[in-house]
């Protein structure tokens, strides 16, 4: 690529916009050109608005970036956001039906119809929705989603087994960090020593979520998986990586020997060249005790799913346990990946042009 595609950051002060500029902060295809934040923030160098808490360094051209005020009116024409839902849903809008790419991270607009939820190894098809939403026939502009950072792991492990088995039942347990809570986050005396087995709406959205993932795209919307779920979500005193102990029942019977194939095999993106997107997308840990967010949450620079413990399941078919890193993969790392799907598609070149095609 010649040059970089010039992006923008929605929610650039808060722990997923930190992300973000540590990731894109030398990526090969995008270049951060424009940070804004709440209002309190606006007119504010980067390093006096924000908190920076990631563990390398505030590059330095970031930090004497002015934050701007978060309107479409001189913003690049590729945004990722990372808002809160509230914020979300009356910002992402404004920014799409301006001509925007809205490449967003929040759960605000996931389960609407028109609105692509996205995993590139998963569901690339699903991205045609965007050609049903009333900004990209107006102004070009349009808005594509990633899933809750429980749900993306989980459906990395169970999209080859959908695809060779099928799957009736799904049983979950989350053990998932602190981080998935934004900073400050849960308070220190209440996580400390303890497990919170409750996060507000996480199961709803893991849920509904997954099933759409999994779903097909017909004309006008996702048909969900027509499979039987429950999840149970739980914040634990882990700084990044979210657990999950995962029973499944398949629509075929399948080998321990199959089910590790599937998952070995699973390379839907290779050879596409996405500078984000993880050599090999599920891997396996075969030790006993493994996975551990502290030991394998960096998988795949953070991209790759680690899955572990597959044994037979007492109730259903197969029980496992999947490791996800909650604020890369299933976070603003996902978004990335879903802008570089986006630009490989030919679909930011450029947004606003699209109208008068």
């Amino acid at each position: 690529m010649q040059s970089k595609y010039p992006i923008g950051i929605l929610g650039a002060t808060g722990m997923v916009g930190q992300r973000f500029i540590q990731l894109l902060e030398n990526h090969p295809w995008f270049e951060i050109t424009w940070l804004a934040a709440s209002d309190r923030s606006s007119g504010k160098l980067y390093s006096e608005a924000a908190k920076w808490r990631l563990d390398t360094p505030l590059p330095e051209r970031i930090a004497q970036m002015r934050v701007s005020i978060a309107e479409p009116a001189g913003a690049p024409k590729i945004i990722f956001a990372a808002l809160d839902s509230d914020i979300a849903k009356e910002m992402e809008p404004k920014f799409a039906a301006a001509g925007c790419a809205v490449v967003s991270n929040s759960s605000a607009f996931r389960m609407a119809a028109n609105v692509p939820l996205v995993i590139p190894e998963v569901n690339a098809e699903h991205l045609h929705l965007i050609e049903e939403q009333p900004w990209r026939k107006e102004s070009g502009g349009y808005m594509v989603t990633n899933p809750n950072c429980s749900a993306i792991g989980l459906v990395l492990a169970l999209k080859p087994l959908e695809e060779r088995f099928g799957i009736e039942q799904i049983f979950v347990t989350t053990m998932q960090a602190v981080s998935g809570a934004g900073y400050p986050g849960v308070p220190s005396m209440d996580i400390l020593g303890n497990v919170v087995p409750y996060i507000k709406s996480e199961e709803e959205k893991m849920e509904a979520e997954t099933l759409k993932l999994l779903g097909k795209l017909e004309s006008h919307g996702v048909t969900p998986l027509a499979a039987r779920m429950s999840a149970h979500c739980n914040r634990v005193a882990v700084e990044d990586g979210h657990t999950e102990s995962v029973s499944i029942k398949l629509k075929k019977p399948a080998t321990r020997e199959e089910i590790l194939a599937a998952w070995a095999e699973f390379q839907p993106l290779k050879g596409q060249k996405l500078p984000m997107a993880p050599e090999q997308p599920i891997e396996w840990a075969p030790q006993e005790d493994r996975p551990q967010p502290r030991l394998d949450r960096n998988r795949g620079r953070g991209m790759a799913v680690t899955v572990g413990r597959l044994r037979p399941c007492g109730i259903l078919d197969w029980k496992f346990t999947v490791l996800s890193h909650n604020t890369v993969r299933g976070a603003a790392g996902a978004a990335i990946l879903n802008a570089e799907l986006l630009a490989s598609l030919g679909k930011l070149e450029p947004v606003a042009a699209v109208a008068h095609a």
